[in-house]
C-alpha cells in the first residue's frame, strides 16, 4: 500500500493515541535501567542484583501481557488502556511520596512497573483492528515505534537523577503519563464492531498450534533483545568502559533510538517483500552483531557500532513479526499479541538477568551475548523451515493482498 493510500484508511487519532500510550508506557517500564547506576551506588548492589533489578520489570510486564490480552478481547483495548495507565500513575505517586529504601522495595517497584510493559497488548490490537491486511506492517510499525519511550528514559532519567535525586524522577514522570492518559481518553476509539468474545478454552487451544510457539520464539529474539539491551546498556557502558551515568545514558539513547525508528521501516519492508523474507535477513544481522560483541576485542569503538546495528535489526524484526501475526491470527489478535508479547518480555528478562549474572560469575558480559546469538541462530533455522508451509497454507482471501 502506498503512503498516500495509507492516509485514507484506518483511524488516525487512534493510531496516534496508541503510539503515544505505547511511548510513555515504555518510558516508565524501563526506567530502573537508566536509574540503575544511581540506585546501585546508594543501595550498594552487586552486579547480579543490578541485573535482576532491571530484569524484574521486564519479567513482570511479560507475565502480565497474556491476561491483559484476554482483557482486551473482553472489554476492548481502550478501557484496558485506561486501567493500566491509571494504575501506573498510582505506582509512581506512591514511589515518589513514600520513597524506595531497600533492594526488596526496588524489586517490588519493578514488578509494579511491569504493568506499563503490558501496554504492548493494548496498543497493538487497538490500532490493528482499524487497518486492512496490506497496511498492517506500517500501522503496527508506527505504533511499535513507541519503543522510543525507552530513549526518553535513557536520555533524561540519569540527568534528572543527578540534579533532583533519583527518587524524585518518579514524581516527574507522573506529568507526561497523566497528559497521555487524558489524550488517550479523548482521542482513542475501539472499532465499532469488536470481534465476538472467545471462550477461554479457545485461547488455551491456541497453544496447541505450532505457529503460536514459533511466533513466540521469533519475538523473543527481536523484542527480547531490544528491551533487554534498552534496560541494561546504561549499566553495561558504565561498568564495562567506566562512562558516567549521563554519558552512558546518551549512548544508550542513541542505540535505542535507532532500533525504535527502524520498527516502522521493518513493517514497511515486510509489507513489500514479505515478513518471513525480511525476518531471515534480520536474524542473520542480529546473530552477527551479538557474536561480534561477544568475540571481538572489548572496546567502545568496536562495541558501539555493533549495538547500533543490532538494535536496528531488532527494531525492524519487531515490525516484521507483527506484519505476519495478524494474517495468521486475526480473530484472536488480542490474546496472540499477549502470548507473543509475553515471550518477547521473557527474552528481555533472560538477556538482562543473564548479563548481570555472567558479569558477576566471569567478570565479563561475553557469555551472555554469546548465548543470545545462539538463540537468534535457532530462530533463523526454524523460520527457514516453516516459511514454505506458511506461503502455501495462508491463502485466505482476507489476507491474499498481504505478503508472507
Amino acid at each position: 500500500m502506498r503512503l498516500k493510500d495509507f492516509a485514507k484508511v484506518g483511524h488516525a487519532p487512534t493510531l496516534f493515541s496508541a503510539f503515544l500510550y505505547f511511548d510513555m508506557s515504555f518510558m516508565v517500564w524501563v526506567m530502573l535501567g537508566p536509574l540503575g547506576v544511581h540506585i546501585a551506588r546508594e543501595l550498594g548492589l552487586s552486579a547480579s542484583e543490578k541485573g535482576m533489578m532491571v530484569a524484574i520489570p521486564v519479567l513482570s510486564g511479560a507475565m502480565l501481557r497474556l491476561p491483559m490480552g484476554i482483557l482486551v478481547d473482553y472489554i476492548g483495548a481502550k478501557k484496558a488502556g485506561l486501567i493500566t495507565q491509571g494504575f501506573v500513575v498510582m505506582v509512581l505517586l506512591c514511589a515518589w511520596l513514600l520513597g524506595v529504601h531497600s533492594l526488596a522495595q526496588v524489586y517490588l517497584l519493578g514488578a509494579c512497573l511491569g504493568v506499563a510493559g503490558s501496554a504492548f497488548v493494548v496498543a497493538m490490537p487497538l490500532a490493528s483492528r482499524w487497518y486492512p491486511p496490506e497496511a498492517q506492517g506500517l500501522a503496527l510499525g508506527i505504533v511499535g515505534a513507541g519503543n522510543i519511550g525507552t530513549v526518553t528514559s535513557a536520555l533524561f532519567a540519569p540527568i534528572l537523577a543527578a540534579h533532583f535525586g533519583w527518587q524524585n524522577v518518579f514524581g516527574l514522570a507522573i506529568i507526561p503519563i497523566s497528559a497521555t492518559f487524558l489524550t488517550y481518553a479523548l482521542m482513542a476509539k475501539d472499532i465499532p464492531n469488536l470481534p465476538p468474545r472467545q471462550k477461554l478454552s479457545r485461547y488455551a487451544s491456541l497453544l496447541q498450534q505450532n505457529d503460536a510457539w514459533w511466533f513466540m520464539l521469533f519475538y523473543m529474539v527481536t523484542f527480547g533483545g531490544f528491551v533487554g539491551l534498552a534496560s541494561s546498556l546504561v549499566i553495561y557502558f558504565n561498568s564495562q568502559f567506566g562512562l558516567s551515568p549521563q554519558v552512558a545514558g546518551y549512548i544508550t539513547a542513541g542505540c535505542v533510538f535507532c532500533g525504535s525508528m527502524f520498527r516502522p521501516i521493518g513493517g514497511r519492508v515486510a509489507d513489500r517483500v514479505g515478513g518471513a523474507s525480511a525476518l531471515q535477513i534480520i536474524y542473520l544481522v542480529v546473530v552477527a552483531s551479538m557474536l561480534g560483541v561477544a568475540l571481538l576485542p572489548s572496546s567502545l569503538a568496536i562495541s558501539l557500532p555493533l549495538f547500533v546495528v543490532g538494535m536496528i535489526a531488532m527494531g525492524m524484526g519487531n515490525g516484521s513479526v507483527f506484519q505476519l501475526l495478524p494474517q495468521r491470527f486475526q480473530r484472536e489478535i488480542g490474546t496472540l499479541t499477549g502470548l507473543v508479547g509475553m515471550a518477547g518480555g521473557l527474552g528481555g528478562f533472560y538477556l538482562a538477568s543473564s548479563l548481570g549474572l555472567t558479569r558477576q560469575l566471569t567478570g565479563d558480559y561475553r557469555l551472555g551475548f554469546l548465548l543470545y546469538a545462539l538463540l537468534g541462530a535457532c530462530a533463523f533455522g526454524i523460520l527457514f523451515k516453516v516459511k514454505l508451509r506458511w506461503r502455501s497454507t495462508w491463502g485466505a482471501p482476507s489476507v491474499a493482498r498481504a505478503r508472507v
